[in-house]
């Protein structure tokens, strides 16, 4: 039982490292663009996006599929009891609320991106709403991993404690992402060349 325990969580740990590796990488290149100024087509063509989405994917139905086979051992040791901890309550609704997110990023904000060539050409709505998907992406992907290590925690705090930092950490990377999305648009309608009426032109 240990050894199929320990096997499960390797796939558990391999499946999340693969995903948060691709997610910052990701992230990463999003935010040198932004502040550069310079377009990557490498991160931003169709077939980059559907390789990122398609492994994304699959490592997050390998974490539900690895995640539930833990619960099911552990469960089978330590009874039902074992549904109250709230550091696993806490991990449950962050994967939750992390594949729900992951269908919106997904179906309507990637494709938005990929047909608007990056994030400031996007109309303010959509890329609100686009920033605020890859904050809650990036956050819930290193906040589940915490709570996957975080064996000190179990039966320690509630579950409102262990998730009291989940928001506030939405909201402060929402705040900056915003910020630094809001000086890069102005800075590259500064940088747009003027243009100019085809009548003055012609004179």
């Amino acid at each position: 039982m240990e050894l199929m325990r320990m096997g499960v969580v390797y796939a558990h740990l391999i499946a999340c490292c693969v995903a948060i590796g691709l997610v910052l990488t990701s992230d990463f290149a999003m935010i040198k663009q932004l502040i550069t100024g310079k377009d990557d087509p490498a991160h931003s063509d169709k077939t980059h996006l559907d390789a990122l989405k398609k492994t994304v994917l699959l490592a997050l139905a390998a974490l539900w599929v690895t995640g539930i086979g833990i619960v099911l051992l552990d469960y089978s040791v330590k009874g039902a009891v074992y549904f109250l901890n709230p550091k696993l309550q806490a991990k449950f609704l962050v994967v939750t609320l992390l594949t729900v997110n992951g269908f919106l990023l997904h179906s309507a904000v990637l494709p938005a991106i990929t047909k608007a060539g990056s994030l400031v050409k996007m109309e303010v709505n959509a890329r609100t709403l686009a920033v605020f998907a890859g904050v809650v992406s990036g956050v819930s992907w290193f906040y589940g991993a915490m709570l996957g290590i975080a064996r000190p925690l179990s039966w320690k705090y509630s579950l409102g404690e262990i998730m009291f930092a989940y928001p506030l950490f939405i909201c402060l990377g929402f705040i900056a992402m915003t910020l630094l999305v809001k000086w890069a648009s102005n800075r590259a309608e500064t940088l747009t060349p003027s243009r100019v009426s085809p009548a003055l032109a012609s004179l």
